[in-house]
């Protein structure tokens, strides 16, 4: 699991809103169009991207209409990895570096 290319994908507000909407139902590429007002090519894209950092999956096809989902275990995956970073985080951090001309 790519991390940085999972948050960069999920600091576009409209791929953020995509995973937003398919956390809740599965939608294909023209309802996620009307629904965040954008082009069907654009919404493509996205999804492209959100696919490709393992976010997305197909949910079923009907007929030329794919229905994207989100993949739950992935955003699970990624949860727990910020848990781990949260938990890291010490209370009383001295300067790391060398600030005062100071040796580690």
């Amino acid at each position: 699991m790519d991390i940085s290319l999972i948050f960069k994908c999920l600091a576009d507000e409209n791929r953020f809103r995509i995973i937003q909407l398919l956390s809740q139902r599965k939608y294909c590429v023209r309802a996620l169009s009307k629904e965040l007002g954008i082009s069907e090519p654009a919404v493509s894209q996205h999804i492209r991207l959100l696919k490709s950092a393992g976010l997305l999956e197909i949910g079923d096809k009907n007929g030329y209409h794919i229905h994207y989902a989100v993949n739950k275990n992935h955003l699970m995956l990624l949860s727990e990895e910020i848990k781990l970073l949260a938990d890291s985080v010490r209370e009383n951090r001295v300067c790391g570096g060398n600030c005062k001309g100071e040796t580690k």
